[in-house]
């Protein structure tokens, strides 16, 4: 009985927050599932962290099928595309950058209803025009596939602005 009433009442936070959409924000603050930063994040001898089992991973630094993604090859230089990327991640919808080096970026993106985080990271090798990409879920087991389009995304963002081949 309690966990009908529960749901009931859970149903109607998500439909009442979701017809009134400037009060999301509040509501993400309330269901904030974030899970804690991962330690394993950053570049270690050329290499991000190897993703997870689970399919709420990619990286284009792995090769099975269900992780791979491809990186994001750029013409020019290397500062210059950095910038670039970096203007394109600032209006990436929930998304703010928590680390950036000369060569790397890190970002943190929560999801609207429920504030689950997934971390990005972006890192650009000396010897090769590509920035490798990585990005994975905190929490759960499938992210709906929500990481590889949010990077497909930026790399369509870099291509309209004439920055990725």
């Amino acid at each position: 009985m309690l966990s009908s009433f529960l749901s009931v009442l859970l149903v109607g936070f998500i439909s009442f927050f979701s017809v009134f959409s400037p009060l999301n924000l509040t509501f993400a603050s309330i269901f904030h599932f974030s899970g804690n930063t991962p330690i394993n994040l950053g570049v270690n001898d050329g290499n991000f962290a190897i993703c997870p089992p689970t399919p709420n991973c990619v990286s284009s630094q792995v090769s099975d099928v269900d992780h791979h993604i491809d990186p994001i090859s750029y013409t020019g230089d290397q500062n210059t595309v950095k910038q670039v990327l970096v203007k394109v991640l600032n209006v990436v919808p929930n998304t703010v950058i928590t680390q950036e080096t000369d060569d790397y970026i890190r970002t943190e993106s929560a999801s609207k209803i429920f504030g689950f985080v997934d971390d990005a990271e972006f890192y650009f090798p000396s010897d090769k025009q590509v920035i490798e990409i990585r990005s994975a879920a905190r929490l759960g087991e499938s992210d709906l596939g929500v990481n590889r389009r949010r990077l497909e995304q930026i790399r369509l963002a870099l291509q309209d602005l004439g920055i990725n081949n």
